[in-house]
């Protein structure tokens, strides 16, 4: 396994900054002529009838004729295409976009009883879904960071075949802070490529679920519980924790986009008892997809000591240890409250399907003192190299499986032939990896190394 440091951070922020404005803020209700206001957050949605972007030769916009009450009013209708068609979103300031993508199933008439829902979904140049559908049930929403180098942003919706179509409930393009994946731009496993991100994991340690309403980038984070992993006598060692005080984002840092304070205002922690340090590690385990590459965010905040100095502990990542003895105290400026991120990249070549997280004491822990804690964990999926987040496949194969006849259809080919050949360079590329890496890893440079002004190792890492 492969472990490769990004810069370790501290999430901090202005308190009396005002309210995030981002440059590019698109939100489109598809299916619809009328402008939707959610009612948590009071956001004005555009009706993709009565918008520009929509650029569709044949789609049906669709109305549920039975929706359910407790939904967001976005997911009571939905545009569905038969064939290929996109979005097209002017950008006003080139960078990093949030690209969010809702999906509803309801109960579609006019499509046909031998039409079913499968499609491909691609954003300038890179394929966030392959061959996708969607179950009835609750809404899904996928979360994507895309590097928009150009006055627009695409986002192609294209159905697998004659047969099947694909549709969308509501889409948000959003330029994302510039801190919030500021370590990002430090990951290169080849220095020609540019990477987008799909947010795969955004989970609250020890709370509840945090809605967009109580976020500023409107994210949901989900509780922990169901990848906590419990071992005997381990829940008597650790413990939730609820913090009622102000979050201490620290001037300097990092904005509350990166948390917010919902997040941070809760954990789980390890606490000693019975004058010893209990012998036991917090682990959580997120099952992810083999063959890319993952960004793991650990988000910390000391909301349980009463001094500083008191919390020491060992963090690792599928049983290796990434940092040893972290010392929140020394790594926010000796503030309690105060966030602190660290952010890693967990290679794909040589892991199991899981991520595991484990948080547990260290040599320099104490009893009666914190001897553990974790507030949040976000988990990001990188894309390949054929510049794909949902399988080995390119936009021009996309295309080209999906249309057929003249001009269009040689010039697809000739796309696909290209993919072909990006593929055949991956997988020799693999086989180069595998024999050079085998045998090592990297881990995160000791504590003691880190520039606390600049917020990041002065080394890139250690081989062991």
């Amino acid at each position: 396994m492969n472990f490769f440091p990004l810069l370790l951070s501290l999430a901090i922020s202005i308190a009396l900054v005002s309210a995030f404005s981002p440059a590019d803020h698109h939100l489109i209700d598809c299916g619809t002529t009328a402008s939707t206001v959610l009612d948590h957050d009071h956001r004005p949605f555009t009706g993709d009838g009565s918008s520009s972007t929509l650029s569709s030769t044949k789609s049906l916009s669709l109305k549920n004729s039975n929706p359910d009450p407790n939904l967001s009013p976005i997911y009571h209708t939905a545009r569905v295409f038969t064939k290929p068609s996109h979005y097209k979103f002017k950008i006003q300031e080139k960078g990093t976009h949030l690209v969010r993508i809702h999906f509803y199933k309801f109960d579609f008439m006019n499509i046909g009883t031998t039409c079913h829902d499968q499609f491909h979904v691609s954003a300038n140049g890179y394929v966030l879904l392959h061959n996708y559908s969607v179950s009835k049930g609750n809404p899904r929403i996928k979360d994507f960071l895309i590097t928009v180098d150009e006055d627009k942003l695409v986002i192609r919706f294209i159905p697998v075949d004659q047969t099947s179509f694909a549709f969308v409930n509501a889409i948000e393009v959003i330029s994302a802070p510039k801190d919030l994946i500021d370590n990002f731009k430090y990951v290169s496993f080849d220095h020609n490529m540019r990477y987008a991100y799909e947010s795969v994991y955004r989970v609250s340690v020890g709370g509840v679920k945090v809605t967009p309403f109580n976020d500023s980038l409107w994210r949901n984070w989900v509780p922990d519980d169901e990848f906590l992993k419990l071992v005997d006598g381990s829940v008597e060692s650790y413990k939730k924790i609820h913090f009622d005080g102000r979050i201490n984002y620290r001037v300097g840092g990092a904005s509350r986009e990166v948390g917010p304070d919902n997040m941070y205002n809760s954990a789980r922690l390890i606490f000693g008892v019975n004058d010893s340090v209990p012998e036991v590690n917090m682990t959580w385990v997120f099952p992810v997809k083999k063959g890319f590459s993952y960004i793991v965010r650990l988000h910390f905040c000391d909301i349980a000591s009463i001094s500083i100095g008191l919390i020491y502990f060992n963090v690792y990542i599928n049983g290796n240890l990434v940092y040893e003895n972290l010392d929140l105290s020394t790594l926010t400026n000796y503030m309690l409250a105060s966030p602190f991120y660290a952010d890693f990249v967990v290679d794909s070549e040589k892991f199991s399907d899981v991520i595991r997280v484990d948080i547990g004491p260290s040599k320099s822990s104490m009893p009666h003192a914190v001897d553990g804690m974790l507030n949040g964990v976000e988990i990001w999926k990188m894309s390949n190299s054929m510049s794909s987040l949902d399988g080995e496949v390119c936009v021009g194969q996309l295309e080209s499986k999906s249309q057929s006849g003249g001009q269009m259809s040689r010039l697809l080919s000739l796309t696909a032939a290209v993919c072909l050949l990006a593929i055949a360079f991956l997988v020799m590329r693999r086989k180069a990896e595998a024999k050079g890496l085998a045998g090592w890893s990297r881990v995160p440079v000791d504590v003691s190394e880190i520039d606390l002004k600049s917020s990041y190792p002065k080394s890139a890492g250690v081989s062991v």
